[in-house]
């Protein structure tokens, strides 16, 4: 059986896995392909890594991942430790008999044109919501996990809001569908029935 991909895209702190938990759909995490911190050549920004350039990010074995679950239902991934910047060993995310698996993230961008070069069926969606709402629930997320310390937090959060716009135009452009919360939930709703 062939399952549908849903690309889950939008600005960090707009609510992706919140929808996702609301669907109750199997999820790939694409924050598990993160390269470790000291892997050669990460970019960076004044001497930080910059988890927000593609480059930090393992695109091919997310495409590869994303390729075992539409078709086979079950693939092997990296368990990302946030808090170390670095995986922690495997696991196995199998998906049963879903019709579609989710994939959110940052990156949920860049995987739309390899994902349908491969002949995977993809439903595109960026979750559109106002960039201040998403800065105060990334920033109160990110402490209650203690992701990073406070002041790389907020640094990254200024940054992060001040390129939304452009993001999202991107989004659009390379033919992500943006919508709301409640209509994206309606949209994943109808292709599950």
């Amino acid at each position: 059986m062939a399952r549908t991909i849903i690309l889950l895209a939008g600005p960090s702190g707009a609510g992706k896995s919140r929808l996702t938990h609301m669907a109750e759909l199997p999820e790939l995490r694409l924050d598990d392909f993160y390269h470790d911190h000291d892997e050669p050549g990460l970019p960076r920004v004044r001497g930080m890594v910059d988890w927000d350039d593609v480059a930090s990010w393992n695109l091919p074995a997310a495409v590869e991942a994303l390729g075992e679950l539409a078709a086979d239902g079950q693939t092997v991934v990296p368990r990302y430790d946030i808090s170390r910047s670095r995986a922690d060993g495997t696991h196995v995310v199998d998906v049963g008999d879903a019709t579609a698996v989710v994939a959110e993230g940052i990156f949920a961008l860049d995987l739309l044109d390899p994902c349908l070069r491969a002949g995977m069926e993809v439903l595109p969606i960026w979750l559109d919501r106002p960039r201040w709402f998403n800065f105060a629930r990334r920033l109160i997320r990110d402490l209650r996990q203690h992701r990073k310390s406070p002041p790389v937090l907020i640094r990254r959060g200024l940054a992060l809001c001040q390129a939304e716009p452009a993001l999202r135009s991107r989004a659009i452009v390379m033919g992500f569908q943006p919508m709301s919360m409640r209509r994206a939930s309606a949209t994943v709703a109808a292709l599950m029935d």
